[in-house]
């Protein structure tokens, strides 16, 4: 594999970029930025002179992630040259929240071959659940690595958007899948958030909208938790996650509100909780959240594979993380690039939802506040 990067910051315009592109035979490039540079219209026409070999997606975001760190409002473009595997590229509209299943069996099954190595997902950040579509995918792909995220939009929940080639969308899912015995697909995800506070149990939700903790209206109850941030809702609960705890009192995933219905007394949140779940709210800090980062970046390295070899860490975090360390927000990102090396490009956005396995790339869900490596490489030997 062969990659470059280019790095345009908030105030630096199209215009800016070389005349020459750095890697014209490039075959798949990422692009990551705010909402704002994505609805320059002539951002697509651009890219695509760039790197007419090229397939083109990329996402909004609620900050950009490079070798340089966190930036708002910043174009990140990675270009890669696969010379050993091939690629294939499916879009999905979106119509509704309810198709995402659906949509996610879609796209496995139009990626489902022998050798197929892993699937990298971009999807609309507002009007589809991400429980669901990871799902609906690996159902259909079982033992597949599947890696990704939900576009951002800062912290306004208004519009994500999402690059594909030649047209920018608003409700659609992007998916490459990874194919070739040469193909390096693997992951690493974790949050570094601590329970805290009584178990509380799902006892009202339906899919991932939670009516009630422990027989009691759920809102009332999580305001009451959060004291005067509860002004803020939605975008303060980005602060406030809940864990969905195993049986021996681990935390088996992070979920994030993403909206509240005052009127019903509901919890809406970035992916499922299961009905009768036992939930724990969680706080952090800035070191808690760096280690968890650098945790991330360790479950690649104990994994067999040459760490030497030129590879792209696509870094997927949340939104939530970004606030609690806020100036201090790109130590989480030189945490995993100095554990996986300078040979190892970094990009990525802060998100919606993160898509990630981890330490077992055979089962991949939908994570918040959670830090997610997506490792891609190529065998070169």
């Amino acid at each position: 594999m062969k990659f470059e990067q280019e790095n345009l910051s908030e105030k630096m315009a199209l215009n800016k970029l070389p005349a020459d592109s750095p890697l014209p035979e490039a075959n798949w490039v990422l692009v990551f930025g705010s909402v704002e540079r994505f609805k320059n219209s002539k951002l697509p026409k651009i890219l695509q002179k760039r790197y007419p070999h090229a397939q083109i997606m990329g996402c909004t975001t609620s900050g950009e992630i490079s070798d340089d760190g966190v930036q708002d409002g910043s174009l990140q473009i990675t270009a890669m040259q696969w010379e050993r595997s091939t690629l294939k590229f499916v879009a999905k509209p979106v119509a509704n929240m309810e198709q995402s299943h659906a949509l996610g069996v879609d796209i496995a099954n139009d990626l489902n071959q022998n050798d197929l190595k892993g699937v990298f997902v971009l999807s609309d950040g507002l009007n589809v659940n991400g429980s669901e579509l990871v799902e609906g995918i690996q159902e259909t792909l079982p033992n597949i690595p599947i890696t990704g995220g939900l576009a951002g939009d800062g912290a306004s929940f208004s519009q994500t958007l999402l690059l594909h080639n030649t047209k920018v969308h608003d409700k659609i899912i992007i998916a490459v899948g990874i194919y070739g015995n040469d193909a390096i697909v693997t992951s690493g995800a974790l949050g570094g958030w601590k329970p805290y506070g009584p178990p509380r149990k799902v006892t009202r939700s339906v899919k991932n909208v939670i009516y009630e903790l422990d027989n009691k209206p759920a809102l009332p109850l999580y305001k009451m938790y959060i004291g005067h941030y509860a002004n803020g809702l939605p975008a303060s609960g980005l602060n406030f996650p809940f864990a969905i705890m195993n049986e021996d009192k681990s935390i088996s995933v992070i979920r994030t509100v993403a909206a509240v219905d005052d009127s019903k007394n509901c919890l809406t949140f970035f992916g499922n909780i299961k009905e009768g779940s036992t939930i724990r709210f969680l706080k952090s800090d800035h070191d808690m959240l760096v280690n968890g980062a650098s945790d991330a970046a360790r479950q690649i390295l104990d994994k067999d594979i040459n760490i030497n070899n030129k590879a792209v860490a696509i870094c997927v975090s949340c939104v939530g993380r970004k606030l609690v360390m806020e100036e201090h927000v790109s130590d989480e990102v030189f945490a995993v690039q100095r554990l996986l090396g300078m040979q190892t490009g970094i990009t990525g956005f802060y998100s919606n939802g993160e898509i990630c396995s981890g330490e077992d790339d055979s089962h991949s869900q939908l994570h918040n506040q959670t830090m997610t490596i997506a490792y891609l490489s190529e065998n070169m030997n």
